[in-house]
């Protein structure tokens, strides 16, 4: 049987040719598994990391929150990088391979962290007093959790893709793209819960261990079916190509652009749809622009040198890429919110958590509420809302992407506000009852109270990270849709960059004056001042996504049938969203 070819002769993908004896869905079980272990092990002591780091190695809260936005933001961003290197490079199942390999070492070197008693600072058996830490004490934390964080962004970059390359035509990638869905949902519950419950009831030795085992795991299950995986090889980056359009724009930034766009001068992929580009940002034009035929181009009409000279369809996709993240940008504040997560368990952990007399919630497990609220509000939205909306109407209704986002960036804002109102009762309360100079000493305020930040910080989440997934996917070409995806997460890795920033900022500042608004002992800070500098920083944020709205103009996104109608190309405009 011959290997079928497209019309220009050349190989059609592996994936649609590949022997039954490799790929097909005996082996998704398998990646499956090997990200849901990935993502309960790292999730279950990411979680609860600050506690471990002010209990074992007598960090400030301050220090101990900016170590971890530091890391979360390098486990958001190695994705971005592991992805350009799997898909220029290296490939896939190689990145993947690697990555649960140095992950699991970066577990095991944390891990030692517990059990080596010399690994860590002295602190006394009430965790009161600590040590401060040594530099290689210091040297050896920072270097696991770096390799954790390299670990992560080779397995996540690559996963779901790879999952893909899997599957021919003859199966349904909607459903492995749902398994995913479930299973990392499924395994952020059981990390914020059993993984968190071993740490707070088990110690460290065995919260630290659990994970070192989970990562090993994800190692064999992802080996475990290498003879049956179809592994395809790299091929360019569509990274690297919109990295010739800024480097051959800024050669060229000394020609001069025609006044009016001929065909003639710049150069045209064969059956690209676009003729001439756009006149928006007009100055990376001169990337695709020919200067010299019989230089620039070669006897069978290719670029010369791509560094140089570029096709219309990357400068523009260039542009559109562009033209994107000045709302994108807008999350990066959200996602400060957000990730004041780890200021919550401390919080939360001066409360009383008891459900009942025999048993109470770690405080790092008020987290799931957060993830509930995600899944109730999405079921609600879909299922109840919109129908009952459309019937009353007597037409499909729904909110448009930039509304949704508009509320998400709200609801942030009220997370920050509600969690200063608790913050300040909660601190009233523990200077009334003696406290001030107790700050492990439990008050008599269910930490219920923290619900609403938890809550309004999923609802923000639910309403701006998906609609910002689908205004990236719908307002980019659908070649960028793997960039797309990594675009709507670069909020998460500089939000955390710019959280550890504010926090740094604030305890410098307000320490000069007396006790840091984000003093180690919350009962002597004012984390309520500090929440609203936050919200008020949000207010902002939101006029700022206003006014970005109001420059982006229409979009793509909230009209399915009239930009099925409309014949209109990738990097044209439909209607406002």
């Amino acid at each position: 049987m011959e290997t079928p070819t497209d019309e220009h002769g050349k190989l059609s993908e592996p994936f649609l040719t590949s022997s039954p004896s490799k790929g097909g869905f005996r082996t998704l079980p398998f990646i499956l598994a090997m990200e849901a272990f990935e993502r309960v092990a790292i999730v279950g002591i990411t979680t609860n990391m600050i506690v471990y780091l002010t209990g074992e190695f007598g960090m400030e809260t301050a220090t101990a929150a900016n170590v971890i936005f530091v890391w979360s933001a390098a486990t958001g961003f190695t994705p971005i990088i592991g992805a350009f290197i799997a898909d220029s490079y290296m490939g896939k199942y190689p990145m993947i391979g690697i990555g649960t390999i140095i992950g699991f070492l970066g577990m095991i070197l944390l891990w030692s962290t517990a059990m080596i008693p010399q690994a860590r600072p002295y602190c006394d058996q009430f965790n009161t007093i600590c040590e401060a830490p040594t530099i290689p004490q210091l040297v050896l934390l920072y270097f696991s959790l770096g390799l954790i964080s390299i670990g992560a962004g080779g397995i996540r970059s690559p996963f779901m893709a790879f999952g893909v390359d899997q599957l021919d035509e003859r199966n349904n990638s909607h459903s492995f793209f749902n398994w995913c869905y479930v299973t990392l949902m499924f395994s952020s519950l059981i990390a914020v819960t059993l993984i968190v419950y071993i740490q707070d009831n088990m110690g460290w030795k065995m919260g630290l261990g659990v994970p070192v085992m989970l990562m090993f795991l994800s190692a064999v299950s992802f080996f475990l079916a290498s003879s049956f995986y179809i592994k395809l090889k790299p091929k360019a980056s569509l990274l690297t190509g919109l990295a010739q359009v800024i480097v051959a724009s800024f050669k060229n930034r000394h020609i001069e652009l025609p006044s009016h766009a001929t065909n003639e001068v710049y150069y045209v992929r064969e059956g690209s749809m676009l003729q001439v580009p756009s006149e928006k940002l007009r100055f990376l034009n001169k990337a695709c622009m020919i200067k010299n035929p019989q230089e620039d181009l070669t006897s069978k009409g290719n670029a010369s040198n791509p560094w140089s000279l570029c096709t219309i369809d990357q400068v523009e996709d260039l542009k559109a890429l562009i033209r994107v993240m000045p709302l994108c940008s807008a999350g990066i504040i959200l996602s400060v919110t957000v990730n004041q997560g780890s200021l919550m368990v401390i919080q939360a952990g001066t409360m009383d958590r008891h459900v009942t007399s025999n048993f109470e919630i770690p405080a790092a497990s008020f987290s799931l509420f957060m993830m509930i609220s995600v899944v109730v509000w999405i079921a609600f939205y879909d299922q109840i809302a919109l129908p009952l909306a459309s019937k009353i109407k007597g037409k499909p209704v729904r909110l448009g992407l930039k509304q949704r986002m508009g509320i998400g960036l709200l609801c942030s804002c009220a997370s920050m506000v509600a969690s200063a109102f608790v913050e300040c009762t909660r601190r009233k309360i523990a200077t009334e009852e003696g406290f001030s100079d107790e700050p492990q000493a439990v008050v008599h305020m269910s930490a219920l109270w923290v619900l609403p930040f938890y809550v309004l910080a999923g609802l923000s989440e639910a309403f701006n990270a998906i609609a910002l997934i689908e205004f990236c996917y719908s307002n980019l070409p659908k070649t960028m849709s793997t960039i797309a995806a990594n675009v709507s997460g670069l909020g998460g890795f500089t939000g955390n960059l710019v959280a550890s920033l504010i926090t740094s900022m604030v305890d410098n500042v307000t320490k000069k004056g007396g006790e840091s608004w984000v003093s180690s002992n919350m009962n002597k800070g004012h984390y309520d001042y500090y929440y609203c500098l936050l919200a008020g920083l949000s207010m902002l944020n939101f006029v700022y996504f206003l006014v970005c709205c109001k420059a982006h103009g229409p979009c793509h996104g909230d009209n399915e049938n009239e930009a099925e109608n409309s014949g209109l190309g990738d990097h044209e405009s439909i209607d406002d969203c």
